[in-house]
């Protein structure tokens, strides 16, 4: 009998942890019930990059972190903060990365010019190329 008790203590408490009824619903995947709300929070969620995935947006990634920080921005745009002053707060916490888009300041400015300053060398390298073929 007592091993019959034993036994019901143990398997109880999982069965009832595996029945997806009793189990609560994660709140990242909680949408909010202004669509207009959910489809900034969305639109914010796709800009925020996932620190655990590092390729991945928030909003595409399963890991438990960026479901925290779905969680963050439904609540905060839930309270009626901007989606720019949530973006600021989750670089202030998470650093720069965080963001797929770097503002532009002295710190960044070279990420933006590189592009530009490579092809210019590499139009100056073609021309050069160019004209000693021409001479030859």
């Amino acid at each position: 009998m007592r091993q019959l008790l034993a036994l019901a203590l143990l398997v109880v408490p999982v069965a009832l942890y595996a029945d997806p009824v009793m189990a609560p619903e994660p709140l990242s995947y909680t949408q909010l019930p202004d669509p207009a709300a959910e489809a900034r929070a969305q639109a914010l969620m796709q800009t925020i990059r996932c620190v655990v995935c590092q390729g991945q947006s928030i909003a595409d990634s399963d890991a438990d972190l960026a479901g925290d920080m779905r969680a963050i921005i439904r609540q905060r745009i839930a309270a009626g903060e901007k989606p720019e002053a949530i973006r600021a707060w989750m670089i202030a916490r998470y650093g720069r990365w965080v963001s797929y888009k770097p503002p532009l300041d002295p710190l960044t400015w070279p990420l933006w010019a590189a592009p530009v300053v490579l092809v210019a060398i590499g139009l100056l390298i073609a021309r050069g190329t160019l004209r000693r073929r021409r001479a030859a």
